[in-house]
């Protein structure tokens, strides 16, 4: 059971108001269509130890070029020569600041073109993204890359169903789906127009997941961006309300994650998971991911993603909730130091309304301890870089800072508060204003353990406000003020 710092009974009736609402929304409305949840886990699943050594990534995602490039029916898949443009402008405006890597997505169709098996282009109409010249152009400027990829996805054009997994003689047609051996949630959706996936439960899966990684780590790849976690494991989607694959199971979903953190950890990957169910408390996505999503797709962006989204709602399968602070509140009692890490997704500031909700949003993720994926791009980014350039906010990242709200429930006082501590024994304090009217907070250091005048920092208007054993700050709709303590 999560644990909370307070108890108010006023917020509890709050929570309890705005979960009944959730629950009579009938495009989001709770699912248990297969008992996924409770199926019993195989026996024999990788012990890979403690994996969480890494801090949460800063980087750049091709996300809102692909979006917004699919909606206006354009090529989504950004060419080597625009690849060659981005970098150039990601190394001097925020390689400096600690943003290291670069990220591709999933539009368009997947190719392999050195007469292996895994994945080494990218396209839709044009020639699209050829990943090893992208990772040599990254590595040229001292960017990383990350790559979105699925072991168990089969590439759509380059490879046939009588090659062999490597290092066996297995075929990759021997790994698809046989309805006369698989049990599945599902076998009359047929989900090969969407995905031909590979399944875990069938022999020389796990050698071909560890090729998987081994094939990305000799191409220099730093990050693995697995997507459709949920589609996989349960076969239904409350955001497509419809069947969306036959629905593998929990034991093959758990053979698939064990056998990726295994090979990642061999290989030194990062492992970001997308559209995780989170089912049993996040067990098996705390134990074999570094990172993962805990809120739905930026898509538009603006206030709607950050806050406004369904504000209150959590569900139990994905997405378990619809804005970022939402998901970080639900799921903070998981995250830590050597912990699981919370993914709020991408970052596009061009799309909300004023400085205030972009500090906002810019906050809440470096105080939950999550990545910062600017999406914006070159061309729309506007008068934005400020925002992601902020070396006092960022150092909290440097810092591989963690915090937690005084109060986990959704909506209550407590979780509009966040704090934690700093490695070199400073203190931050975040006031977050979830309304659409200025909000006025009061806090007393020792509400927090903390005895004694403090010497108090604004991270964003980067000025001391002298000593204090208390705050009453005024913070405006949808606006934060983040401060530092410090002896």
């Amino acid at each position: 059971m999560k644990k909370h710092i307070t108890s108010w009974l006023a917020a509890a009736v709050v929570t309890m108001t705005a979960m009944a609402g959730c629950a009579d929304k009938s495009y989001y409305e709770l699912k248990y269509p297969t008992n996924a949840s409770t199926e019993p886990l195989p026996e024999g699943l990788p012990d890979v130890g403690n994996i969480h050594t890494y801090k949460a990534p800063l980087y750049w995602s091709v996300y809102e070029y692909m979006i917004t490039n699919q909606w206006a029916q354009k090529n989504a898949i950004m060419g080597m020569d625009e690849w060659v443009e981005l970098l150039d402008w990601f190394k001097e405006n925020l390689l400096p600041y600690g943003y290291d890597m670069v990220c591709t997505d999933g539009a368009g169709a997947t190719a392999v073109d050195d007469g292996g098996v895994y994945t080494t282009r990218r396209f839709d109409w044009y020639e699209g993204t050829d990943f090893r010249k992208l990772v040599e152009l990254a590595h040229e400027r001292g960017i990383k890359v990350g790559i979105y990829d699925n072991p168990l996805w089969m590439p759509m054009r380059g490879v046939t169903d009588d090659m062999l997994v490597p290092g066996t003689q297995y075929t990759l047609g021997s790994l698809k789906y046989d309805e006369d051996i698989d049990k599945v949630y599902y076998p009359n959706v047929n989900d090969d127009w969407w995905f031909t996936w590979y399944i875990p439960s069938h022999p020389g899966c796990r050698e071909l997941i560890d090729g998987f990684f081994k094939h990305y780590h000799d191409m220099g790849v730093d990050m693995i961006r697995m997507d459709f976690l949920s589609w996989f494991e349960d076969g239904w989607s409350r955001v497509e309300h419809d069947y969306c694959s036959r629905g593998y199971g929990r034991a093959n979903y758990a053979r698939w994650l064990g056998w990726c953190a295994e090979s990642a950890k061999k290989y030194g990957i990062f492992l970001s998971l997308v559209m995780p169910n989170m089912y049993n408390d996040a067990e098996l996505e705390s134990r074999y991911g570094h990172m993962a999503r805990i809120v739905s797709d930026t898509h538009i962006g603006t206030w709607k993603h950050t806050s406004g989204g369904e504000m209150g709602c959590v569900w139990k399968n994905w997405p378990s909730a619809l804005n970022m602070f939402d998901g970080f509140t639900y799921w903070s009692h998981l995250t830590g130091k050597d912990k699981l890490i919370l993914d709020g997704d991408f970052t596009r500031l061009n799309t909300y309304a004023n400085d205030d909700e972009k500090e906002f949003t810019i906050s809440i993720q470096l105080l939950a301890g999550g990545p910062i994926a600017v999406a914006d791009r070159p061309s729309t980014i506007g008068d934005n870089l400020r925002f992601y350039q902020n070396r006092e906010m960022l150092a909290l990242n440097a810092d591989r800072f963690v915090g937690k709200p005084m109060d986990d429930r959704l909506l209550s006082p407590g979780s509009n508060i966040w704090h934690g501590a700093m490695s070199d024994g400073s203190y931050i304090i975040g006031f977050f204003n979830r309304e659409e009217e200025p909000k006025s907070f009061s806090l007393k250091f020792s509400q927090l353990g903390l005895e004694g005048e403090y010497k108090v920092r604004d991270l964003w208007r980067h000025t001391d406000e002298g000593t204090a054993t208390e705050l009453k700050p005024t913070v405006p709709a949808h606006g934060c003020k983040i401060v530092k303590l410090t002896k």
